[in-house]
């Protein structure tokens, strides 16, 4: 996973890695954006989990507007929003966000669904980890895995000085 900012045209408002870590691990959702197979632009709001290293997780049904894009096109952008202090009186917002350009997989094997699984119940629901376990074994044949494995991926932010 290569976090490479050198094409961000704003270099004075580079979000360091280390940050960007933090964003990726913690935020709780992203936006998935994808070209259908018409060539237009598609974009949905996706819980997510991160697996600490190259991939990410998403669920969804296993049929649908977003299963028949990605079987069609599976190079997809994802964004990810961390802080956002609106600053109305100063005609501007304090941000932070990364964008990552992936490739997806429609996950098909049950170790690597239910490891994904885990993940999302350790990241949403870590008090429930035996019975969120359980109900993840019984719905897995209508729940569908995704795997976001990033290619390259930056980040973006904006910090306000304020006057006293």
């Amino acid at each position: 996973m290569k976090y490479d900012n050198s094409k961000v045209r704003r270099q004075d408002r580079l979000l360091d890695e280390a940050r960007a870590r933090e964003i990726l691990a913690s935020a709780e959702y992203g936006y998935l954006s994808m070209i259908d197979m018409d060539g237009k632009p598609s974009g949905v709001p996706v819980n997510f989990v991160w697996d600490g290293e190259d991939s990410i997780y998403f669920h969804c049904a296993d049929e649908g507007k977003k299963i028949n894009i990605l079987e069609c096109h599976d190079i997809v952008s994802f964004c990810v929003i961390g802080k956002v202090n609106l600053l109305p009186s100063q005609f501007t917002t304090e941000y932070e966000s990364i964008i990552l350009d992936c490739e997806t997989t429609i996950c098909t094997y049950e170790e690597e669904q239910l490891s994904a699984l885990e993940l999302f119940l350790k990241k949403y629901s870590p008090n429930d980890l035996d019975t969120g376990m359980k109900y993840a074994r019984k719905s897995l044949f209508r729940t569908c895995i995704v795997r976001l494995d990033i290619i390259s991926w930056s980040g973006k932010c904006k910090q306000v000085i304020r006057e006293s």
